[in-house]
């Protein structure tokens, strides 16, 4: 920071903040929590590779931060295919992202393979283990800055810097992780830990990527049954009540909601807490969501809204998801009749 502080001008000074809060963070390498987590699960846990449907992508978009300069921007793309044979045990999946903030040029892009199993503990209850690993690349460009030796005496931007600017190489890193989903058609139990090998993220001193446990849970209330193959057109109608809890270094989140699901509607409110070195005190943040079912496609979006002075001086966030789900009605029914098939996780995916 020293380094970069006396090459910049005093009028830049907002942008080195958001650059050492920047590097705070990625130093204190917290990863990004999306509010529509079930719709991005598989970014949660490997195990939901292949549990909702045949195959699926899901594109994500996250925008947080607003009122800093530059903001926090997250897109993602991830997919999940169940293999159909042998028995349906198999699951692939594939999470690529990219964090960046426009003021400081920083990028983080990370790719996954995962690979899930799926088996049946009783007639209603079943399991999946699943297992990740990626490779991650992040840097820091400087395409945003203006140094003093581009500046006249009248303030007239100049050209390019004689600074040299290669005081901060690409770091490259491997990340692996593991997790589990205990489901049944009402109620799932996830558990999942990530970068269980402690990558190292730092740009000038060895910073390990801490482990980051999460456990989230939740029990789906049918107001109304959707109807079986042939049997009409009834909807679901259903409550689905959350909790969630992850721990990443020094921070906590803990999260609490609930959804309303009224096929093609899902309405959903959660409640969050946030602990962590760099926070002043607790800080606290509603999220409202909405997602529509149409065919195949799902879209959703979720904003956050700070409640505490910290969180809601920073903005909040708005995210976006489009996912494209296919799920073969008639093969599942086969499947139920031959006893093949596995309870669907009742999670609230939009």
């Amino acid at each position: 920071m020293a380094q970069l502080a006396r090459f910049l001008p005093p009028f830049r000074t907002l942008g080195l903040a958001g650059l050492g809060l920047l590097l705070a963070g990625a130093a204190r390498a917290q990863d990004v929590y999306f509010s529509q987590a079930f719709a991005n699960r598989q970014a949660q846990n490997p195990a939901w590779a292949g549990l909702l449907d045949d195959y699926s992508a899901t594109l994500s978009y996250r925008n947080q931060f607003p009122q800093l300069a530059g903001t926090f921007q997250t897109a993602q793309l991830a997919a999940d295919f169940r293999l159909p044979q042998p028995g349906l045990h198999h699951a692939l999946g594939v999470v690529i992202s990219q964090d960046r903030t426009g003021a400081v040029g920083y990028t983080r892009l990370e790719a996954s393979a995962q690979y899930a199993y799926h088996t049946r503990l009783t007639r209603d209850l079943a399991l999946s283990g699943g297992a990740s690993v990626g490779y991650g690349r992040q840097r820091v460009g400087y395409d945003n800055f203006s140094f003093g030796d581009q500046f006249s005496a009248d303030g007239t931007q100049l050209g390019a810097s004689a600074e040299s600017l290669a005081g901060f190489p690409p770091i490259n890193y491997l990340t692996v992780g593991v997790g589990g989903v205990l489901y049944a058609e009402q109620a799932w139990l996830s558990v999942s830990g990530q970068h269980l090998n402690r990558p190292d993220l730092g740009f000038t001193t060895q910073t390990s990527l801490p482990l980051r446990w999460a456990v989230s849970g939740g029990y789906k209330l049918f107001l109304q049954r959707p109807a079986g193959a042939g049997k009409g057109e009834t909807r679901e109608i259903s409550l689905v009540p959350t909790a969630s809890y992850t721990r990443q270094g020094g921070s906590q989140r803990s999260e609490a909601g609930a959804y309303l699901i009224a096929q093609p509607i899902t309405l959903g409110v959660l409640y969050r807490n946030l602990t962590g070195p760099d926070l002043s005190g607790t800080q606290h943040v509603l999220v409202a969501a909405a997602g529509i079912e149409y065919g195949d496609f799902r879209f959703g979006y979720s904003y956050d809204v700070g409640l505490s002075q910290l969180a809601s001086d920073l903005g909040g966030a708005h995210e976006i998801t489009f996912t494209l789900r296919a799920f073969d009605k008639l093969e599942s029914a086969y499947r139920r009749l031959k006893r093949r098939n596995y309870p669907i996780a009742p999670c609230p995916s939009f």
